[in-house]
């Protein structure tokens, strides 16, 4: 059986483009010959007809009977002779329960010929799917060129590998489809990105595998939607879990001889050359289950980094962007990641001195745009900054300077790059990490101002690994190096630092791991060998700064938790102790 696992990127309620980028890929399919000679199935990811998630569009009554027009349409569209798997978003039908079903429909031959519905509907970190949809009540296989094949969805793989401690699925779909006779599964799926997730989802389908005896398909959604990551990289696991064939970060069609893949056989997708426009088999799959590491790790955050930029902005219209150039690491980082990402001539840099900022970061500014030719504007903040001063002397008179004089800058610089973004109509990015938006230590209403917070998921630490990461690969300095190695500063009073305010950024980081990413307390940190009163420093600067956070751009996510949807904690409570800043 020759199987095309289609990696495509949709948009989400763009239901004529998702629905032409399925018939472009079809006709390819049909097009071209693989080794084998013509494809047996089609697939597309999870609800890849109206792009995922689509979260509260789904309330609306109208999102559904558009996703089925344009799945009834697709019905009269697709060539006959080939059967095609595609996620949709339908009604329930049972007459109980929630309204609508996240399934799989297999159109052949002009009809709809089955339906798989999702069993399992996550409801932790940034998913919300029993909010909308009703799960299966069974788990069917269905006949394709001879072989029985069973359909598992994203989530319905993931029984074995609970995400939030204590969960537990009351339903294994995988073991319902073997006991079904399944002869090979396929996985369409919408898995966000996060570092390292890839060997996660290697291993689960690996176990599916020689559980069952049979092949797995994994195939996952590409592309970015708000904060999320969709890395595609989909695979094929033979019936012994070994991997014999995977995508990459493109839009991709991976073509698949399920007969290779069968126990004892080893055929063609492991040795034969492909075809022009196929996926390439891999010839070894060596390492690749392992954890990535090290530069590895920053490769792929790298490539989720500039695929968030560049979708956020095509499915947004923007066609350009800006930023604040301080000369620091953060906005340096930033500069690169969105140079990449859309091109260096798209990319305006504005570089906004005051009356503290040092002569290096001036000229470190200069020589980075200079390296990636970005345009550099020089707008000093002497005179607004000023002006604001002598304004409010007669009311401020008898206080000394303080934070409010700080963060006034920070405004005055804000106000500039939103002024540019709206007369060029180009995209403000934000530069804050990970740590200034858990420590609070950004200022609302300036350096916070933007509409995407590109490393917003990168810790102070990892800001500095992916920087010497990417000069390293270059082979040159990029980012220069007087930039990497000077002491982090906000430069809003003379001779500042970031750690007059915060803690080493080795020791805040890995206490911000624990409280963050696993969800440790405060004693099981400690337990871990932090120093006390320092976690309860900590953890009381998180608590204030949430409201912060609630304003803040969208941050793209790389990690396992991220701020934002996937964590969802009160402003008002015990820890708010201070005023908002």
């Amino acid at each position: 059986m020759l199987v095309g696992l289609a990696q495509i990127n949709s948009v989400i309620g763009d239901f004529d483009g998702n629905r032409r980028k399925m018939l472009e890929f079809a006709d390819a399919a049909m097009a071209r010959s693989g080794p084998e000679g013509a494809l047996d199935l089609l697939v597309f990811p999870e609800l890849a007809l109206c792009g995922y998630p689509p979260m509260d569009l789904l309330d609306q009554e109208s999102f559904a009977e558009e996703s089925l027009a344009a799945l009834r349409r697709l019905q009269r569209e697709l060539p006959p002779r080939l059967a095609v798997a595609v996620g949709y978003v339908d009604r329930n039908r049972t007459g109980q329960g929630k309204p609508l079903v996240n399934a799989i429909a297999l159109l052949r031959g002009g009809e709809l010929a089955f339906v798989q519905a999702k069993t399992l509907l996550p409801t932790y970190d940034v998913f919300d799917e029993a909010r909308y949809f009703e799960p299966a009540r069974e788990r069917r296989v269905v006949e394709i060129a001879g072989t029985r094949v069973g359909i598992a969805i994203c989530e319905d793989i993931w029984w074995e590998e609970p995400a939030v401690p204590g969960l537990r699925y009351t339903v294994d779909p995988i073991k319902d489809l073997l006991d079904a006779g399944a002869e090979l599964l396929v996985v369409p799926s919408a898995s966000p990105f996060a570092a390292g997730k890839l060997e996660l989802r290697m291993k689960l389908a690996a176990k599916a595998a020689r559980e069952g005896g049979i092949p797995v398909l994994y195939l996952n959604l590409l592309g970015a939607n708000d904060s999320l990551v969709f890395d595609g990289r989909s695979f094929a696991l033979d019936s012994e879990g070994a991997l014999a064939a995977q995508a990459g970060w493109e839009e991709e069609l991976l073509v698949i001889d399920t007969g290779s893949l069968a126990r004892g056989a080893r055929g063609s997708t492991r040795s034969a050359a492909p075809s022009p426009g196929w996926s390439a088999p891999l010839e070894a799959a060596a390492g690749l289950h392992a954890p990535i590491e090290g530069a590895g790790r920053y490769e792929e955050i790298e490539r989720a980094l500039v695929l968030g930029i560049r979708d956020y902005m095509r499915k947004c219209g923007f066609k350009s962007a800006c930023l604040g150039l301080s000369g620091g690491i953060d906005s340096a980082l930033v500069a690169v990641l969105a140079a990449e990402a859309i091109g260096a001539d798209k990319v305006t840099c504005i570089s906004m001195p005051s009356r503290y900022s040092s002569e290096g970061s001036v000229s470190d500014s200069v020589s980075l745009c200079g390296s990636l030719g970005l345009r550099l504007e020089s707008l000093p903040i002497e005179g607004p900054f000023s002006a604001y001063l002598s304004l409010l002397e007669p009311k401020f008179e008898g206080r000394e300077q303080d934070i409010a004089e700080e963060n006034l800058q920070a405004r005055v610089r804000g106000s500039i790059l939103m002024a540019w973004s709206n007369k060029f109509g180009a995209l403000l990015l934000t530069t804050g990490n990970k740590s200034e938006l858990a420590a609070g230590y950004c200022t609302l209403y300036g350096d916070m101002c933007g509409g995407l917070a590109p490393i917003g998921d990168l810790f102070k630490t990892e800001v500095y690994g992916l920087a010497r990461h990417i000069n390293a690969r270059a082979g040159r300095a990029i980012i220069p190096e007087a930039t990497i190695a000077k002491a982090p500063s906000a430069e809003l009073r003379p001779n500042q630092t970031d750690q007059d305010s915060l803690p080493p950024y080795d020791l805040l980081d890995g206490i911000l791991g624990l409280y963050i990413i696993q969800n440790l307390g405060a004693a099981e940190i400690v337990e871990r060998g932090f120093d006390a009163a320092l976690v309860e420093r900590v953890l009381g600067m998180v608590g204030r700064a949430e409201h912060k956070r609630r304003q803040s751009a969208p941050v793209i996510r790389v990690s396992a938790r991220a701020f934002g949807t996937g964590r969802r904690i009160p402003i008002a409570r015990s820890v708010y102790e201070a005023s908002a800043r």
